[in-house]
């Protein structure tokens, strides 16, 4: 019973001599090292030492004469192919009738699987890890935004006023321009942001990834200059992804600059597509990817590569190895940002002086293209009609209460959401015109208050994050139509006028 119990362990069990040579090998032996019984037996352990552990094995060995237990928690030794295979075992001794030490038993198991399962698993930590610190800088990203944004109302408004109330001194008005120009600046770098945390709306349909290759790559062409060549090698029979145009083409467009910018004396950018099919290994290292068939989007350069720390970290925002001055940082975290927005995964592949390979996964889709939304006119002067303008940033109270007066509105102003519910009580308006996020209520739900005794009341919100931000208090008017900070006085009056024209009131 013992041998038959030891011949159908899966472990390894090896008889040896106090000299190492094999008295016993069992089934498990065979199939962990690959060498039959037959060719085992008589022979010694040293032939499974890999090159150089001969030594290793024969402190082994002296301890085992001295009577000595022997654990071993990891050595490595060559199978019949000459592979090798990581095992932990343990050496017993072994004593005859009348205790005299004749040999060991050796109970050896293969730890190949158990070290890959940790190494998979230091894996999913470290991208788990990366995906809760990427998380964390969205947040932070969106909520710098969402100031920022506030600040740059203030900064286009009082620009425009300075610009129209200085048409007679040029010089004058070309600063004030200067400063409009230099605040639509800010407003692209906080829009990068907002993509980086995930709080930008898509306009998702269905797109074929060769025709947006193909209808950028003479902007791509420019973009990299004359000393570095452009290579396509699109596959056929791609299907759709369902994804927004305008960010696919961001995410190529980052990709060659950044290609192109590790290549400063020239070389070669190859963009090919495919499709893949993602298995669930891949998809369990990389949170937020499910299995199943992607297009794949590679682009590969030859330039100077990364090394592993770098690479590790290049999908944070604003980190970055150029020269301070040049570039933002904000490129790869905007890429990355839209690809999981969509479901779609990244990775890169580098080594320093052989260059780098972006490899972009989007799931692969079909499905009806969506309308796009309807344009309000722009709008003339109003009628007199009263808007309530309630947000707690003093500047863009004023401004935008001074825009609607100047454009025949009749304003009432409100900086906390007590004096709008004062305001309200004792007022007639025909549109609420609030942020959307204030101190201790938010818009929709003041909104909400407003509208259970004034019904019809046309609501806007204004929304220093996207015009898809979580309500932190939704309620029957958390879907109004939202507009986007900074705006300017167009903006403005545009998505007033289109509000109104919604909801016109109770007759």
């Amino acid at each position: 019973m013992l041998a038959a119990v030891a011949e159908s362990s899966a472990d390894a069990i090896v008889g040896i001599t106090l000299d190492g040579v094999i008295t016993a090998w069992n089934a498990g032996a065979e199939r962990m090292i690959g060498y039959s019984r037959e060719e085992m037996i008589g022979a010694n352990l040293s032939v499974l030492a890999p090159p150089g552990l001969a030594g290793e094995q024969q402190a082994i060995l002296d301890k085992l004469r001295r009577g000595e237990r022997v654990e071993v928690g990891e050595v490595r030794r060559l199978r019949k192919d000459n592979t090798i295979v990581e095992l932990s075992y343990t050496i017993s001794p072994i004593r005859d009738a009348g205790g005299v030490l004749v040999g060991g038993a050796t109970v050896a198991r293969d730890m190949t699987a158990v070290k890959r399962a940790e190494a998979d698993q230091r894996v999913l930590e470290r991208r788990l890890h990366q995906s809760e610190r990427l998380e964390s800088l969205g947040q932070l990203a969106s909520g710098i935004a969402h100031d920022f944004n506030n600040l740059l109302s203030a900064i286009m408004s009082y620009a425009e006023f300075v610009a129209d109330e200085t048409a007679d001194r040029p010089a004058v008005r070309a600063d004030a321009e200067e400063i409009q120009a230099a605040a639509e600046r800010g407003a692209r770098l906080t829009r990068q942001l907002l993509l980086f945390s995930r709080s930008e709306p898509a306009q998702l349909s269905p797109l074929d990834v060769n025709a947006v290759v193909a209808d950028i790559s003479s902007l791509l062409s420019r973009t990299i200059g004359d000393h570095i060549e452009l290579s396509i090698s699109p596959a056929a029979g791609l299907p759709a992804i369902q994804a927004d145009r305008g960010r696919v083409e961001q995410v190529l467009l980052n990709l060659v600059i950044n290609a192109r910018d590790a290549m400063p004396d020239g070389g070669v950018v190859t963009i090919e597509t495919g499709l893949t099919e993602l298995d669930d290994s891949y998809a369990n290292a990389h949170p937020g990817t499910s299995p199943g068939h992607y297009v794949e989007l590679t682009v590969n350069d030859t330039g100077t590569g990364m090394s592993p720390d770098v690479a590790a970290r290049i999908f944070e925002p604003f980190f970055s190895t150029k020269p301070r001055g040049q570039g933002t940082g904000l490129g790869l975290s905007t890429v990355y940002s839209i690809v999981t927005q969509v479901g779609g995964s990244i990775r890169a592949e580098s080594e320093e002086g052989t260059g780098t390979t972006f490899h972009v996964y989007f799931p692969a889709a079909l499905a009806a293209a969506a309308a796009p939304p309807d344009r309000p006119a722009p709008p003339g002067d109003s009628t007199g009609d009263t808007i309530l303008v309630v947000d707690d940033q003093p500047a863009v109270l004023v401004a935008a209460s001074r825009i609607l007066r100047q454009h025949g509105y009749a304003t009432l102003e409100a900086g906390t959401y007590e004096e709008a519910l004062e305001l309200a009580s004792s007022h007639d308006f025909r549109l609420l015109l609030t942020d959307s996020l204030m101190p201790h209520m938010s818009g929709s739900a003041l909104a909400e208050r407003i509208t259970e005794f004034k019904p019809g009341l046309a609501v806007l919100y204004m929304s220093g994050k996207s015009q898809s931000e979580p309500d932190p208090a939704p309620g029957r008017n958390s879907g109004r139509a939202s507009l986007r900070k900074p705006f300017t006085s167009q903006a403005l009056l545009t998505a007033v006028s289109a509000a109104m024209e919604a909801r016109p009131g109770p007759d």
